[in-house]
């Protein structure tokens, strides 16, 4: 195949070409376009890291792009299909929902790492609509399905290529194909990872047993996982095994926002000299805006990051409060974080159910309102391919100097919630908005007490993650006020996936 140099940087092509190599060594030659059948022992690790604007990205959809071509099958979260002998296969993975539609969005198939740890188990009458779907069997006869809806399930399926989506429009529910998850019992073959900075030991040796052969796609200045010590999984890899990329590409070298990223790196730069550089790119540039308060508007579906807890609590707190928010309920449209999932072990298949729809540690979720059921509440998952879900919830709003949350909304177990409107800038890893406000008096804290992480100052570390979370606009908040809203809290933003709407045809 023939190497894309017009749009790679030197740096990239050299990575394109190291990767490609490692891929020819276990049997994927891109440039003969040439798949041989793998090999007993053949693996290996990669790391390609560098900042925000380096390309990474870029890189990775453009060896997504090669390895298609050449013949690799691509899995997904959404069908595998029957097992072929001797198939070459590839996985793109992200720690997070919003992460992995980061790249969905930019046309490259991933979806999250727990979609690939655990498999569906499907339905085997159903399986067949999936198999003639994807090319693999005779148009299938199901009784209780009319030809006009396996029509709609096949045209679903040419513009969308969506097995779930399809059959969806053929009038099923998620619970009638899926029965039910399981722990991935046999190992795929190449995995892409992105946001690698945020995995943490356990999940890379998960991973390993998986995919023999593994690049890691990461940025070292971003904050290392909880309890890893400020350290990378790709810290640990030999010196061969990772690939630097350290020239800003083209397209983002006008950037203002990713220019105040980058200058973070200067090591005689003080607090008070970036909340500067800052203040003067608002004046030339209005992709950065010196805010004199928090816009409540943008916390309904874009978070505030913050450094603190108290100060995230003292923030959601005011939200609720100019939206006049009910102590005793939720208000459609506002946004949650899914704090985990609390349920026995009994309740197993539930819990991969829910954590495979999406309900994972960390998600941006949207309170739709409450379910048919006590305790239920119809949910939007941010990023996530079929968003739509209903679930036993526990919301827990934390309030100032009480030990105990106060609990709005509560089942006995189930997916359990915390308030969304603002959010630590660790747990904002791997997300991205239009426009992301900082609050910026807590990195000031950061910085007075002089805290230091794997040997760089804890302000900028922070301050780096949250401005490259945003894709469009900056807002640095330097004053603890938060403006009045323009409009109430709403949910009809909000995309309807072609699921949701064939449902409400059906009168479902």
């Amino acid at each position: 195949m023939t190497l894309p140099a017009l749009r790679f940087s030197e740096d990239q092509a050299e990575a394109f070409d190291r990767v490609s190599a490692a891929l020819r060594g276990v049997g994927v030659d891109l440039d003969a376009g040439h798949v041989a059948p793998p090999r007993e022992g053949r693996s290996g690790v990669l790391a390609v890291i560098g900042k925000a604007g380096s390309g990474k990205t870029l890189l990775l959809a453009e060896l997504y792009k090669a390895l298609k071509e050449a013949g690799v099958d691509i899995v997904s979260g959404d069908w595998e299909g029957k097992r072929k002998k001797d198939r070459r296969t590839l996985a793109i993975l992200a720690p997070t929902n919003k992460a992995a539609s980061v790249l969905r969005m930019r046309g490259v198939p991933a979806t999250t790492i727990h979609r690939i740890l655990y498999t569906p188990v499907y339905d085997p009458e159903y399986e067949r609509i999936a198999e003639w779907l994807a090319g693999q069997g005779e148009r299938p006869e199901i009784e209780g399905l009319t030809e006009a809806a396996l029509d709609r399930a096949h045209t679903f399926y040419q513009s969308n290529n969506s097995i779930p989506g399809a059959l969806a429009a053929a009038g099923l529910r998620g619970s009638d194909f899926i029965t039910g998850w399981k722990r991935r019992d046999e190992p795929l073959d190449i995995g892409f990872v992105d946001e690698a900075s945020m995995l943490d030991d356990r999940q890379y040796e998960d991973l390993r047993e998986i995919f023999p052969t593994l690049c890691m796609f990461g940025d070292p200045a971003q904050l290392a996982p909880v309890n890893q010590s400020g350290t990378m999984v790709f810290d640990k890899l030999a010196e061969p095994e990772v690939l630097s990329l350290r020239r800003i590409h083209r397209q983002e070298a006008d950037n203002p926002i990713l220019d105040l990223a980058h200058a973070l790196a200067d090591p005689q730069l003080e607090f008070h000299d970036f909340e500067r550089m800052v203040e003067d790119k608002a004046r030339a540039d209005e992709r950065v805006v010196w805010g004199q308060r928090v816009e409540v508007d943008l916390m309904a579906r874009s978070p505030v990051l913050v450094w603190r807890n108290a100060t995230r609590i003292r923030l959601i707190n005011a939200f609720r409060k100019v939206h006049d928010a009910p102590e005793d309920r939720l208000l459609e449209g506002e946004p949650l974080i899914c704090d985990g999932i609390e349920l026995p072990l009994k309740h197993r298949k539930k819990r991969l159910d829910l954590e495979a729809r999406g309900l994972i540690k960390g998600a941006q979720v949207i309170f739709l309102g409450e379910g048919k059921r006590p305790g239920f509440s119809r949910l939007h998952v941010m990023g996530a391919e079929d968003p739509r879900v209903s679930a036993a919830s526990i919301v827990k709003i934390e309030m100032l100097d009480e030990e105990e949350p106060f609990i709005p909304f509560a089942a006995r177990m189930g997916a359990t919630f915390l308030h969304g409107a603002a959010v630590t800038i660790h747990k904002a890893q791997g997300s991205q908005w239009d426009s992301v406000q900082v609050f910026a008096p807590d990195l000031f804290v950061a910085a007075r007490m002089g805290r230091v992480e794997a040997g760089q100052p804890l302000w900028k570390r922070l301050a780096y993650v949250a401005i490259t979370r945003a894709q469009e606009r900056l807002i640095w908040v330097v004053r603890n006020r938060l403006s009045k809203p323009t409009y109430p809290l709403r949910i009809d933003d909000l995309p309807v996936p072609q699921q949701a709407l064939t449902l409400e045809m059906q009168g479902e």
